[in-house]
């Protein structure tokens, strides 16, 4: 199913949208800060993760999201990350235009957060490689892309397959914002009603979000943080991979990584208030 057969896949869109929503099947994940992604069970998007969005009427915020969002996958292929196919759809429900993103599922077990889960240390180590060195090719590129862009490469958005890492998170798309105005996103696509009230008013916190995912140093970091949390019996041998991959990949952030790298970082106080706020699961905190 392609871009070129829109009028066939809109309807379908809808139909399994509905379809789930009838159900009352468990999404894929509950940790979601924008929504809670699902696979429908038949049909021609069977093989594919269906991601909704909240919906919208201001088509100017649509518009532009859509254009960000397709400069952002463009740029990613340009970097050389791979990440599965994916489209974005704005779809015409009840009156208001719901933003989808349609992509193709990845196996279970390429997923890098339960491959963590499971490995031996020495294969540990061996994951955090192949994913810090997305991290550092992205990195590399960035800095000579001329305009402001980001990067969230959690765990939770990661899959590892024949020693590649891939990345599966385009939402919201890191390309053509401000970071006032990528805290406007992360409040007005939140599901959270509760942070859709509240976020103008503590708007300072929500913005600072996003600053990880603009950070070189800051990205790296997450990651590390969050094998901490998954495995803390490691955490010792992450934080010397860390410090040596850095060294070798990331130079001219090394020390700003390495002063951090004395304990397992935490999650930002920030991000953590807003999780709370949200209700969002964590199992632990990654």
């Amino acid at each position: 199913m392609t871009r070129d057969n829109v009028a066939e896949v809109e309807p379908e869109i809808l139909r399994v949208i509905e379809a789930y929503r009838k159900s009352g099947r468990e999404p894929l994940s509950r940790l979601g800060y924008f929504c809670a992604p699902f696979r429908p069970t038949d049909g021609p998007l069977r093989d594919k993760v269906v991601k909704v969005y909240r919906a919208q009427s201001d088509t100017c915020v649509l518009n532009r999201l859509a254009t960000a969002h397709a400069n952002y996958l463009a740029v990613l292929e340009a970097f050389g990350l791979p990440v599965p196919s994916t489209e974005l759809y704005l779809l015409r429900r009840r009156g208001k235009t719901l933003p989808v993103i349609v992509q193709a599922a990845l196996p279970e077990e390429t997923l890098l957060r339960p491959q963590l889960i499971r490995a031996t240390p020495a294969v540990a180590i061996d994951l955090m490689e192949t994913a810090g060195e997305m991290i550092a090719r992205f990195w590399e590129q960035a800095a000579r892309y001329p305009a402001r862009i980001g990067f969230h490469p959690s765990i939770r958005n990661l899959a590892v397959r024949d020693g590649e890492a891939i990345f599966f998170d385009s939402f919201p798309p890191l390309i053509g914002y401000s970071r006032q105005e990528v805290g406007q996103l992360l409040i007005t696509f939140s599901e959270s009603r509760c942070l859709r009230g509240v976020g103008p008013i503590m708007r300072r916190r929500v913005e600072s979000i996003q600053d990880e995912w603009y950070a070189p140093s800051g990205t790296l970091l997450g990651l590390v943080g969050s094998a901490c949390r998954l495995r803390p019996d490691q955490s010792v041998a992450f934080l010397e991979w860390a410090r040596d991959f850095s060294g070798r990949r990331m130079p001219q952030h090394t020390s700003e990584i390495a002063s951090v790298l004395r304990a397992p970082p935490q999650l930002p106080r920030d991000w953590m208030a807003v999780r709370k706020m949200m209700r969002l699961e964590g199992a632990p905190n990654t």
